[in-house]
């Protein structure tokens, strides 16, 4: 593997959900109506930062609302969690209530993190509340359809509601935990080969790592390890091929170099084959989905000409392929990404 720091030059721009999109969504049960919205939670007055351990300001904010709409942002927020969780039956909630609302003043989609909390036993979960972008909702259906990791996110409108997904995010993970003596590295370097193939073939950007987080769960005999990406934004924008290949930002050396020091090139194939063969069980189990969602993707202006151009001609490079050049748009190279697959694992 290679490592060359990529960089993203300009903020990528919000695009609304359409309202074919929307039809789309409410075909596979992602619409809701919802009785909170990103731009109710917007309406605060003050807010104060929220510091680290350390002192260290960690880009999210503690918003102060007035009295009067604490009640009602509390009860619709129970609300959201209830068809989150348990498709709107609010008996999960009877013995709930709302800890903390956070914003977050980095990154496109301005999140607010919300703290749910039960007061039997003080468990906590945690969902977001973001403004609705259709990059990112393509983003969480191609990793629904295409990965083994399952989501759960809502849409209303403007406003989308997502799943906390568990995990150490990867920057912590790659600082302080990467080297512990009881991890098999092989085992992490085998899960960045598959990630970085996943993130390519369904063109997933920006995976830096503190945009995944990573999964350890101890088995009978060894430690597993699972990278799931968190932030889908940057979901078949940018024109530039190594944006979708995690192996080249420098935030992501530590597992690159794991790579290099314990496996071959013989055993990185093998395990991007192990990824390939998967995603092709995928996309015949779900290949009705997948062509609703290619109908309407194809239909959907998410990013430049110029994009389009850059990107395929380095696609056609890369897998030593001219049909890459006839690709009109990002969803044509997704397509035919999966389609050279299929015809790969059928040789």
């Amino acid at each position: 593997m290679e490592i060359k720091d990529v960089k993203i030059y300009h903020k990528k721009p919000v695009f609304p959900v359409s309202e074919n999109f929307h039809k789309y969504l409410r075909t596979y049960q992602r619409d809701a109506r919802l009785p909170v919205t990103y731009e109710d939670l917007k309406s605060f007055t003050e807010s104060y930062p929220i510091l680290d351990k350390e002192g260290k300001d960690t880009l999210w904010e503690s918003p102060i609302y007035a009295q009067s709409q604490m009640e009602e942002l509390h009860t619709g927020l129970k609300i959201i969690y209830a068809k989150l969780k348990a498709s709107g039956n609010l008996r999960i909630v009877q013995h709930k209530y709302i800890d903390k609302i956070d914003y977050c003043t980095f990154g496109n989609t301005h999140p607010f993190r919300v703290r749910i909390v039960n007061r039997l036993n003080d468990v906590y979960d945690y969902f977001y509340v973001k403004k609705a972008d259709a990059s990112r909702v393509f983003g969480l259906e191609l990793e629904e359809i295409l990965s083994p990791n399952q989501v759960n996110y809502l849409v209303d409108g403007d406003t989308m509601i997502e799943e906390h997904i568990v995990g150490l995010p990867g920057d912590v993970f790659n600082k302080g935990m990467i080297h512990q003596a009881e991890y098999n590295p092989t085992r992490i370097a085998k899960e960045f080969v598959k990630f970085n193939e996943r993130c390519l073939v369904t063109l997933l950007g920006d995976m830096r790592s503190y945009n995944f987080v990573v999964q350890i769960t101890p088995d009978f005999d060894d430690i597993q390890f699972r990278i799931r990406a968190i932030d889908f934004d940057q979901q078949f924008y940018e024109g530039n091929i190594k944006v979708y290949m995690p192996q080249f930002f420098k935030e992501n050396y530590p597992l690159v170099k794991l790579c290099m020091e314990h496996l071959t090139e013989k055993t990185v194939q093998q395990y991007k084959q192990e990824e390939l063969s998967s995603i092709v069980h995928r996309v015949r189990s779900e290949r009705h989905r997948l062509t609703d969602l290619r109908d309407v993707s194809c239909k959907e202006e998410l990013t430049t000409k110029e994009n389009i151009m850059k990107l395929k001609k380095s696609m056609a490079v890369y897998y030593k392929n001219p049909a890459y050049e006839d690709c009109k748009n990002m969803t044509d190279i997704i397509e035919l990404n999966l389609k050279n697959i299929i015809r790969q694992v059928k040789l």
